[in-house]
């Protein structure tokens, strides 16, 4: 096992070895054990010859320091106990941020009421984009309010989605 390097970073940045690998399926159980959903895995040169190993966690109500700290250090754990190869990694844990990526059911259904930006792409008449509120989600679709007109897209003409901030609100203090 590794110790932490004291003062180098916050405790919630691990450094270790990784391999690239299923790490999605190696922490999901961790992650979801904990209470959260887990949002996105990413991992990527990060320069220097290590890897970055980004996880985005999720929930209802959001996520705060505390909760990020626990989480990476259960993940943490998980990691040195596995024989993940030769290569530095070093584990970044956060939440997903006011402006966010919506991929599954659950994160649709979590933004209901929020400004989306959707870029969705239907066969034959190439992408389109969707600016508005999110009114309802399923496992099957979404509706977006745009300007009054309720638009229902299916989940699989979807090319990506993210929340979009009203930082004037956000600024002032007085966002939802």
């Amino acid at each position: 096992m590794h110790e932490p390097e004291v003062g180098a970073s916050p405790p919630f940045v691990s450094r270790g070895l990784v391999d690239p690998m299923d790490v999605e399926a190696l922490i999901r159980p961790v992650v979801e054990d904990a209470g959260f959903e887990l949002a996105e895995v990413d991992h990527r040169g990060g320069g220097r010859g290590r890897t970055v190993l980004r996880v985005t966690i999720d929930r209802d109500g959001g996520v705060d320091l505390e909760a990020v700290a626990e989480v990476a250090a259960r993940i943490s754990r998980r990691l040195d106990l596995e024989d993940l190869g030769t290569g530095r990694y070093e584990l970044e844990v956060s939440s997903p941020g006011i402006e966010r990526s919506l991929k599954t059911p659950a994160q649709y259904r979590r933004a209901r009421g929020e400004q989306v930006k959707v870029k969705i792409t239907e066969e034959g008449s190439g992408a389109q984009v969707l600016v508005g509120t999110l009114v309802g989600a399923d496992d099957e679709s979404i509706t977006v309010d745009v300007d009054g007109a309720s638009v229902r897209v299916p989940l699989s003409d979807v090319a990506s989605a993210r929340t979009v901030a009203d930082w004037a609100a956000e600024l002032k203090g007085t966002a939802r």
